[in-house]
């Protein structure tokens, strides 16, 4: 069955900005609900490329959020989700005798079941009782009313989580609160008041590194860098060393990663870890943003281009948000390394080998309407956009960051 169009994510964010996890749904569906067979096919696909064996889940410890309707809750489609990392999410005025029956079925199986579109108020104290979490508005004119209401309840089993967080106001509102957050795409928005500190020494080092390591230096030099900072060298050979990468053997030294990778694996390595060193504060989101990108514009060039191109695929995917996570103007980041020219041209202007590619990666997460076209233009069709997409939700999970 062909996918009816592209899927988005959202990211859920905890109070310390790290993600519990992501709803994900058709683009475009707005605020009607949607149709069975919508909701069926999302369940599929996500079934296909999420589950594995028998009931686990590609996502670790993460969690997806699922909107369904009453009449599917024990459907097969249902049924093929892993119950672990599962929430089917309901709208509120939708839920009768019937369906509060199969949320019960459907709890004692393990599944999570949120609530939205309700007044917490007006909800039976049995169906609450039932569910793991209700959604409420982050700039809803009643929101503390709300959560003053869910303290009053006394449900410790009752979650509750923030929608459409527009702000970084209305999410340091939901995180005081200990408050879960949707927060579409304000994680690709710096804090206001957030100033550059430029560079920290580890960066710096990481940053010689790759500059050698595209030079195709001796092993020698590059080792002899490493050994400056034990826990660099540690961080490195862990994601090396990840389900991510899908090696046989335990790689021990950066000598043996070198001998048995080449230069160009290490790099895109190197790209990681010059990410995840930023101290500047910003939110692990965006560090896992830019992991998921880098995947997700790496997957979708594979067919197309050689393995070489498809590993500075994802430097460029990764890359295109360096200048936020290391706090830096993307002008400085470019001085301060020098990258293939086709990955340059790509960061600039989207354009080159790899634009195309980075952009369609991009489209998908800001759900915009061009991302079809993009596709099209790429002869890439919506499955495979689909697929590399989740395959890039779960891939990120297998390198521990």
């Amino acid at each position: 069955m062909q996918d009816l169009g592209f899927i988005v994510r959202e990211p859920l964010l905890n109070p310390e900005e790290r993600v519990l996890g992501y709803e994900v749904k058709w683009q475009h569906t707005g605020s009607a609900a949607p149709s069975e067979a919508d909701v069926e096919q999302l369940l599929n696909c996500v079934a296909e490329h999420l589950t594995v064996g028998p009931s686990g889940t590609l996502l670790g410890d993460q969690v997806l959020f699922l909107e369904v309707l009453p009449q599917l809750l024990m459907s097969d489609a249902v049924a093929a989700l892993p119950a672990q990392g599962t929430v089917l999410a309901l709208r509120a005025p939708d839920v009768d005798a019937d369906a509060l029956e199969a949320i019960r079925e459907l709890r004692g199986r393990g599944y999570g079941i949120s609530l939205r579109g309700g007044d917490l108020a007006s909800i039976d104290k049995a169906i609450l009782a039932s569910v793991t979490h209700f959604e409420i508005g982050a700039s809803a004119t009643d929101f503390s009313a709300q959560v003053e209401h869910h303290r009053a309840l006394g449900l410790s089993s009752l979650r509750l989580a923030a929608r459409q967080a527009g702000n970084w106001q209305e999410f340091d509102a939901c995180a005081g609160r200990g408050i879960d957050a949707f927060v579409g795409q304000l994680h690709l928005s710096p804090r206001q008041g957030t100033v550059s500190k430029g560079l920290n020494p580890a960066q710096t080092m990481i940053l010689q590194l790759m500059d050698l390591v595209r030079k195709n230096a001796d092993i020698r030099q590059l080792e002899s860098i490493f050994k400056r900072d034990a826990a660099l060298s540690y961080k490195l050979l862990r994601y090396i060393n990840s389900a991510g990468f899908g090696l046989g053997c335990e790689i021990q030294s950066l000598k043996h990663a070198v001998s048995l990778l080449g230069y160009s694996p290490l790099y895109r390595w190197l790209s990681l870890l010059l990410a995840s060193a930023s101290t500047t504060g910003y939110s692990p989101v965006l560090l896992q943003n830019a992991v998921i990108r880098g995947r997700f514009s790496e997957l979708l060039g594979r067919e197309f281009l050689p393995k070489t191109e498809a590993d500075n695929l994802f430097v460029a995917g990764m890359f295109s948000l360096l200048d936020r996570l290391l706090g830096v103007p993307m002008e400085d980041v470019l001085e301060k390394i020098q990258l293939p020219e086709e990955v340059t041209h790509a960061l600039l202007a989207r354009e080159g080998i790899y634009g195309p590619f980075l952009a369609l990666a991009e489209a998908c997460e800001l759900n915009s309407p061009e991302v079809e076209a993009m596709a099209t233009s790429l002869c890439i069709g919506t499955g495979q956009v689909n697929q590399a997409h989740l395959a890039a939700l779960a891939w990120v999970q297998s390198i521990k960051l």
